[in-house]
């Protein structure tokens, strides 16, 4: 039997048959798919292949195979620097959710998310929440980073998960399609995910007010069908985004607008850092290129972890 893997508690799995039906799983034997070794072998979003065995009143699934992914979205374990861990598979697009505050969500942390979704080739959809909740000044810096983004190529959208401002514009852009949610723990994602389908009721948690983080209200990773005809994959919120299996020559081309840039820097092999006649060098004295985009460079080329007293920008 062939199914899609729902839900994922690290030793079963929920798979939705074709027929629609559901079983829960677990796995024959050790998985290495491809020569990556993650924490997790199966990730919600797989395509499995799977028996099923009874015994007595109970039947379950044993996955035997693992489909070919399309796509995946993966970090640095967050417990295991040398283990990776994959967040979901098989995504049409991956929505990030962005705070000014309550919490911070750095650019450094959407710089990193955004590098690894151009490496595995998936398409990324900005989202800035809370818009409701900020004074004019505030709103001031979520235009200059939406801007700041849309120039680069990303579908950038100002929303508010509370009072359903604009949450129509991505509901629309969900339409037939998986769709991930990630961002830090108290983003909003379970509010803005039981809006767009209220008979979700995923859980929800306030801010921590002592440190101004969100409280986990997702354990696992979890997939849910939409009546209008999508499926979400609803993510536990990530603190930091470590990433995977990129040499540092490669980086660059993950930055789209460094890479349009690439054929006029005098070396072919230019890493945009000492180079003479860099081309990406000469737009970001310009002012073509943020700041922020260029330092969120160089810190994964030195192979620096996430910085979190790094301000919005980029600045220290």
């Amino acid at each position: 039997m062939i199914g899609i893997v729902y839900k994922s508690t690290g030793s079963w799995y929920t798979v939705k048959e074709e027929d629609g039906i559901f079983y829960e799983c677990r796995i024959k034997g050790k998985f290495r798919i491809k020569g990556i070794k993650s924490t997790n072998p199966i990730a919600v979003g797989d395509t499995v292949v799977f028996d099923i065995e009874t015994i007595g009143d109970e039947t379950t699934g044993i996955i035997t195979e693992i489909q070919d992914r399309k796509n995946y979205i993966i970090r640095k374990s967050v417990n295991l620097s040398k283990q990776t861990h994959i967040i979901a598979a098989n995504l049409d697009q991956v929505f990030l959710l962005i705070t000014l505050n309550n919490p911070t969500t750095f650019t450094t942390f959407i710089d990193r998310f955004l590098v690894t979704c151009e490496a595995y080739e998936v398409t990324a959809v900005l989202l800035f929440n809370k818009i409701d909740t900020y004074e004019p000044e505030e709103l001031d810096e979520i235009k200059y980073l939406a801007a700041l983004y849309r120039k680069i190529g990303y579908t950038c959208i100002g929303i508010s998960a509370k009072t359903g401002k604009n949450v129509d514009q991505v509901k629309t852009l969900m339409k037939d399609k998986t769709s991930m949610f990630s961002g830090h723990s108290g983003v909003g994602k379970s509010t803005l995910l039981n809006g767009i389908e209220p008979t979700l009721q995923i859980k929800t948690a306030q801010i921590s007010q002592q440190h101004l983080q969100g409280q986990h209200t997702t354990t696992f990773a979890e997939m849910y069908d939409m009546d209008f005809g999508a499926q979400i994959i609803d993510t536990p919120g990530i603190k930091g985004f470590g990433i995977v299996d990129m040499e540092k020559e490669e980086i660059g081309d993950y930055f789209p607008e460094f890479f349009e840039l690439k054929n006029k820097c005098k070396f072919n092999n230019c890493m945009h850092l000492d180079e003479p006649s860099c081309a990406v060098k000469t737009a970001l004295e310009a002012n073509s290129i943020a700041w922020s985009r260029y330092k969120s460079y160089v810190q994964m080329v030195a192979g620096e972890e996430e910085s979190y007293r790094t301000d919005i920008y980029g600045e220290k």
